[in-house]
């Protein structure tokens, strides 16, 4: 049970990473000092600072807006529950290191398609490696190069 949440929370982390703010961006969040109001309580300057960052990326990558779009309309689907496991799925990818995150994208791009029972069986495999049994599997079995982020201007 634990490989299939851990492989699930991976796949949703690699599926949603690209709305997530790159690691050297991300900032922790300043714990709550009081309820926040509702969206329709806030000022047109406290809507303004949470539009602008997806303005600004929507702007600075027109030829990723239809994914965007399709990330959205995944997003609004989802039931809380679901929403809830991505977004975890999301600060896990945020919190993992360059080298984990080609481990990660080498294992999704390995397990992709596969069924579950095959799944299951190679993250068995995975999780009994040692490191550096798990640094060469990756060497031998590498993930497509990851799209690189657009230089911010």
């Amino acid at each position: 049970m634990t490989t299939r949440i851990n492989t699930l929370v991976l796949l949703a982390g690699l599926a949603l990473a690209p709305f997530a703010t790159h690691a050297q961006d991300a900032k922790p969040a300043p714990p709550p000092t009081e309820a926040m109001p509702a969206w329709e309580q806030l000022s047109p300057a406290q809507r303004e600072l949470l539009i602008a960052p997806v303005r600004d990326r929507w702007n600075r990558e027109p030829e990723r807006r239809p994914q965007f779009m399709e990330y959205a309309k995944r997003w609004k689907d989802m039931p809380p529950p679901q929403r809830d496991h991505a977004r975890r799925g999301m600060e896990r990818w945020e919190a993992m290191t360059p080298e984990q995150r080609e481990h990660a994208r080498a294992v999704f791009n390995f397990v992709h398609g596969m069924s579950k029972e095959d799944r299951r069986a190679f993250m068995g495999k995975w999780q009994q490696m040692t490191p550096p049994q798990r640094n060469e599997w990756v060497k031998a079995h590498p993930a497509p190069p990851a799209p690189m982020p657009p230089s911010k201007p």
